[in-house]
């Protein structure tokens, strides 16, 4: 399956962010544990990365017709978003969404998710693994 795999604002950050919430490895080490899971699962993934709204649901607006499934880490646009929760409606790909932290057991403001409106799975606090888990779903 060809899987687009978007990471919203601030994981670029990964290891240098809250490392007690996130962890101290880096983006690039999800970015490599991402491609290895994948080519693991057989799997072909894109990825994708943006602190700006608008860029990650013109990426989901181009993945119509392009990708069999989508995971994403919307961060904080997760508890914010009603343009990317449109978006994932709009293309109707198969989408699972991704926490790196548990988004139930953290601030009241994070436990709403709108991507879960529309997600087929939710996983969250498995760090890195949750990735892998959302390529396996696929």
């Amino acid at each position: 399956m060809k899987i687009l795999v978007i990471n919203g604002p601030n994981l670029n950050m990964l290891g240098v962010r809250e490392p007690d919430i996130y962890g101290s490895q880096s983006f690039a080490a999800l970015e490599n544990f991402i491609r290895a899971s994948a080519n693991e699962l057989g799997h072909e993934v894109v990825l994708f990365q943006s602190n700006h709204e608008g860029e990650i649901v013109d990426t989901i607006q181009r993945a119509y017709k392009n990708f069999d499934g989508i995971v994403i880490n919307p961060a904080a646009y997760t508890h914010t978003s009603v343009a990317i929760l449109d978006a994932l409606k709009a293309v109707a790909i198969p989408t699972v969404e991704v926490h790196l932290s548990d988004i139930n057991s953290r601030d009241e403001f994070r436990k709403f998710s709108y991507v879960s409106l529309v997600a087929k799975k939710t996983i969250c606090g498995l760090g890195f693994e949750g990735y892998k888990k959302a390529l396996e779903w696929f």
